[in-house]
């Protein structure tokens, strides 16, 4: 009998051990659950002040191009007024000097309308604009998400060397896309490849492997097949399937949300397409997207 109430006293000692822990881990997700709360709001305020930061932006940016696209026609009367001129070695160094003239504001011109469109996309994203379909160059897009992502990373505190390859192909044309959405799918991809290469103990940190991200385009019939692949660290097959759920993330603590993946699966698939990913663990990720275009 004594041993009998010795043992269910063990029992209940063990239960209410067993109860400590788990008070215990359930608190410290709570606290982690607040920290992330707090951390997204920062990022929502974040948010608006880039909106603010991005709209000011556009006053001065407008000038930019308008005087720049001005100047350019300014130029081209001044360049008709000298065909009537007699040809002197005067004349001739002024043409000279009015081409360098036009190749710099042509520059100016291109650089100012790519700045205008990066700020558009700030804006929309922040207004939670769902935006329209509209006729796009993907390796345009591509190009100035991906360069984007990799300045934002340089800029972080634990910035990374990174090798960055396009192989881009230029018979896919202009496809219907919803731009400031799309945008974000090559940031999240982008973002998610620097955090595996980072993780994987790359050159830059004593490795002996060049952290690369390749990004190709390729049309076959009337897909458009967008891939994004990594040197990283790779996807475990146990959670390969669960890494497009919400939520779901391999980042330790408050680092990820799990929504950046899930949101991007989002956004392919409201553009009638298709995510998949292929990976070996300890060696690659490869994103693929397809986009069915007509």
């Amino acid at each position: 009998m004594k041993e009998d109430l010795e043992e269910q006293i063990e029992k209940l000692k063990q239960l209410l051990l067993d109860k400590s822990e788990l008070l215990d881990q359930s608190q410290k997700e709570v606290q982690l659950f607040k920290e992330q709360v707090i951390k997204n709001e920062k990022l929502a305020s974040l948010g608006m002040l880039s909106a603010g930061i991005a709209h000011e932006i556009k006053n001065p940016l407008n000038f930019i191009n308008n005087f720049s696209e001005l100047s350019i026609e300014f130029l081209q009367e001044i360049e008709d007024i000298l065909k009537g001129l007699e040809k002197t070695e005067a004349i001739e160094d002024i043409e000279a000097i009015l081409n360098d003239l036009k190749y710099n504001l042509d520059k100016i011109q291109q650089n100012g309308q790519r700045v205008n469109r990066i700020v558009t996309s700030m804006l929309l994203q922040s207004r939670g604009n769902n935006g329209v379909f509209e006729p796009t160059d993907i390796n345009q897009l591509i190009k100035e998400y991906v360069n984007l992502a990799f300045h934002g990373m340089r800029a972080s505190k634990s910035p990374i060397n990174v090798k960055i390859e396009f192989d881009l192909s230029e018979d896919i044309g202009l496809i219907p896309l919803k731009q400031e959405d799309f945008s974000r799918v090559i940031l999240n991809l982008c973002n998610n490849a620097f955090d595996a290469m980072r993780e994987n103990n790359n050159i830059s940190q004593g490795g002996n492997r060049e952290p690369v991200l390749k990004i190709s385009t390729r049309k076959k019939d009337n897909i458009v097949i967008i891939a994004v692949e990594d040197n990283g660290q790779g996807i475990s097959e146990d959670i390969k399937d669960k890494i497009l759920q919400p939520f779901f993330t391999t980042k330790k603590g408050t680092q990820g949300t799990g929504l950046g993946l899930s949101i991007s699966s989002d956004i392919v698939s409201a553009h009638q397409g298709t995510i998949n990913i292929e990976s070996k663990e300890g060696f690659f990720t490869k994103f693929i997207i397809k986009i069915p275009v007509s």
